[in-house]
């Protein structure tokens, strides 16, 4: 999976918005919240509830996870789009981000899904 496709599977997710806060990263937001940072320094997720959840993805990928800087203690990892991560993981890394974010969201800003 490169850049483009990983753009592309985020904002094929219901309601999600394209938005660019700092000059030249790209995120991904649902609900006005961001649920993928998207900038070339690979993709930033909520991977847990706390640093300690996300931890977990960083002990199975140890070069290829890392803290997401500022956020990191709430749970955020930066995982490298490099191809030593599976596609499906990603994948399934990028949805798992979104439904924690969705599941924050007053109802009235939740995505009307199918």
């Amino acid at each position: 999976m490169n850049h483009e496709e990983l753009v592309a599977y985020c904002l094929a997710k219901p309601g999600a918005t394209p938005d660019e806060p700092w000059e030249g990263d790209l995120v991904a937001k649902v609900g006005g919240k961001i649920f993928a940072f998207l900038g070339t320094g690979g993709l930033g997720v909520k991977c847990g509830r706390d640093a300690d959840e996300a931890a977990e993805l960083r002990h199975r990928y140890p070069g290829a996870a890392s803290v997401m800087p500022y956020i990191g203690r709430h749970g955020w990892n930066t995982v490298a789009v490099d191809g030593t991560v599976p596609e499906d993981e990603l994948r399934e890394l990028v949805d798992d981000s979104y439904a924690a974010v969705v599941a924050k969201l007053p109802k009235r800003l939740r995505p009307q899904t199918t």
